[in-house]
């Protein structure tokens, strides 16, 4: 999975539900033309997503894209109770599928309850700006979920790489050593280089490089420095070496970007 495909896509829920259905609940078998989105927080039902039949019940999360036949019914003896957002993706992307199977076991984090809380009140609410401030929060629910499927890919981060890269974020611009971040962790500097690259998958030199390159491309899209302005900004001494470490990593020069 891509997960930076999902970068500039922006959904749009037009119908949001907190269900709690009743007995003899259902959903007629139609196509839809939106993505549905359905936390299952208590009880149980049966989907049928392109004629293929899924029981969910409380912590599962259910996904039909658009395009899907969907078809549903409660259980008479355990009413589900979900939450529901129908949603399009905004500017043409609606064909863009979430990365997620019909049904997904354990997705309910306290932080994702309390997005679908907040959700739930500012819906409700049709207070001025709601449907802006429905979209936020709609959209990090979908960042979390993300997150949780990208993590199920990929291990986690040691969480003394996560603090080192922190440092780096804070400090790119100094002059940092392995030394500096093994120490807070403990570590010697050997197997502390050795788990930053199996964590990261670059070695540190190469880590901070990149780090640099990104800030050095946003200053200069932004406008107003030179060069030799951008690359003391983030830790080069010499605009040359900048230059050429930037295009190795860029794949053109900083020049390009001059306004």
């Amino acid at each position: 999975m891509d997960i930076n495909q999902y970068e500039q896509l922006v959904p749009d829920v037009f119908l949001f539900v907190d269900r709690k259905c009743f007995e003899g609940w259902g959903i007629g078998r139609s196509t839809i033309d939106f993505h549905d989105l359905t936390f299952i927080v208590a009880g149980r039902a049966n989907y049928y997503i392109n004629g293929d039949k899924f029981t969910v019940e409380a912590g599962d999360l259910l996904y039909a894209p658009a395009g899907s036949i969907r078809e549903a019914h409660t259980f008479k003896d355990a009413p589900m109770h979900s939450f529901a957002f129908n949603f399009f993706w905004l500017g043409g992307h609606n064909e863009v599928r979430l990365p997620f199977e019909t049904v997904t076991r354990n997705w309910r984090t306290k932080e994702i309850m309390d997005d679908i809380r907040d959700f739930s009140h500012v819906w409700m609410g049709k207070h001025p700006l709601y449907r802006m401030k429905g979209r936020a929060v709609f959209q990090q629910i979908i960042y979390r979920l993300l997150v949780i499927a990208h993590h199920q890919q990929t291990p986690f981060m040691d969480p003394r790489i996560q603090k080192a890269t922190a440092y780096i974020m804070d400090h790119y611009a100094e002059e940092i050593t392995i030394g500096e971040l093994a120490a807070p962790a403990g570590l010697n500097p050997e197997y502390m280089g050795k788990l930053f690259k199996q964590n990261t998958g670059v070695a540190l030199k190469e880590y901070i490089n990149r780090v640099r390159a990104n800030n050095a491309e946003m200053l200069l899209s932004a406008g107003g420095f030179n060069v030799s302005e951008v690359a003391a900004h983030c830790g080069y001494r010499d605009a040359a070496y900048f230059s050429n470490v930037f295009k190795q990593i860029k794949g053109y020069p900083p020049s390009a970007l001059l306004k």
